[in-house]
């Protein structure tokens, strides 16, 4: 096999569908199953829309049924299914990250760990395996379980710039004892990079997974980074969000330019069982000629980031998809969702 020219491709490159990992009553959705299972089919109909989707659970008859009365008969022939154990649904960090530009796709199957050993993750880690050996996964499944490395904490531009975070990479339970340096090169190694840019700032409340670039800094076309921009000096996140967007306006791309900026407003204060809630705009997936991003009922932030997704993608169709239900769990849509390269899903 040819794989010189490996590389990751960004998000924006044409895909062959889209991951979900459906919800049960045995992951921590247990309390409001209704209510994300509605959002599981808002997001289906979307992406089915635009793609294929694949729909990985324990329990596929049932989900098949919701998704024949929701989606119809046509659009079904786009859904492909696979039986697995899960624990959770977070597709973004338990799936397969996929290098392109060999003879054939190249799936990077690195440990998941439940985000440092936080919660169960032994079903999920093992996921993309699992698809590989259903045949439901075209390319060759490379395994890289002695990294730890979730899909949320990297973002590609598709020419060799992997961005990332500092205080996710560095946690406790993820690579230790290797230092920055060494999980630098592992990764221009791994992902087949020429360059990783640190980002080390902008941590949002709440979050789980020690600050995954995913909800705070996304790449999209044109050397443009959309970032979460806060504007409220009484908001508990002003400092280090401001000390984010200095870096950012110091970033020079591979050949020395600087970076098209656009802000993302940051969501309003949202609290559940008296917890800030990590809700933030930036958590979209871009698929085949859309953009499906969260909304949260604040109308006028709301509009802002569908304002400036548009200033982003002014090609794309706009997508948005209510998510309070699952930002309870502190996540959103980027984290639930994995995109798949041309080629790579089999129906």
């Amino acid at each position: 096999m040819n794989n010189d020219r490996l590389y990751l491709p960004a998000e924006w490159a044409v895909q062959s569908g889209v991951q979900l990992t459906w919800p049960h009553a045995g992951t921590d959705w247990a309390p409001y199953l209704d209510e994300i299972t509605e959002t599981y089919l808002q997001l289906a109909d979307a992406i089915t829309r635009h793609e294929a989707l694949l729909v990985v659970s324990p329990e596929v008859e049932y989900v098949r049924e919701l998704l024949e009365a929701r989606l119809g008969r046509a659009r079904m022939a786009r859904v492909v299914f696979a039986c697995c154990d899960t624990d959770d649904t977070w597709a973004r960090d338990h799936g397969a990250i996929t290098l392109m530009g060999g003879d054939e796709p190249v799936l990077l199957d690195f440990r998941f760990n439940g985000w440092g050993e936080k919660f169960g993750w032994q079903h999920d880690n093992a996921i993309t395996r699992h698809l590989c050996e259903q045949g439901l996964l075209h390319g060759s499944r490379e395994d890289h379980d002695d990294m730890v490395l979730e899909g949320g904490s990297i973002e590609s531009d598709g020419r060799g710039t992997v961005f990332t975070t500092s205080q996710c990479l560095l946690a406790p339970h993820r690579n230790q004892p290797l230092s920055r340096e060494e999980i630098d090169a592992e990764l221009r190694r791994r992902l087949r990079a020429r360059r990783v840019v640190w980002i080390n700032h902008g941590n949002l409340v709440g979050d789980d997974t020690d600050g995954h670039i995913d909800t705070t800094v996304r790449v999209a076309l044109h050397d443009t980074l959309l970032y979460i921009k806060c504007s409220d000096q009484a908001d508990e996140h002003y400092a280090d969000f401001c000390a984010m967007e200095r870096e950012l306006q110091a970033l020079r791309t591979d050949d020395g330019r600087p970076y098209r900026l656009i802000a993302l407003p940051m969501v309003d204060e949202i609290r559940y069982d008296d917890e800030r809630l990590p809700a933030t705009y930036a958590n979209f997936l871009i698929v085949n000629g859309a953009v499906i991003y969260p909304t949260y009922d604040q109308p006028h932030n709301d509009q802002a980031a569908a304002e400036a997704l548009h200033q982003a993608f002014p090609d794309h169709e706009l997508i948005g998809i209510d998510s309070r239900v699952i930002i309870r769990q502190h996540g959103s849509i980027h984290c639930l969702t994995m995109q798949l390269p041309a080629g790579v899903l089999c129906r």
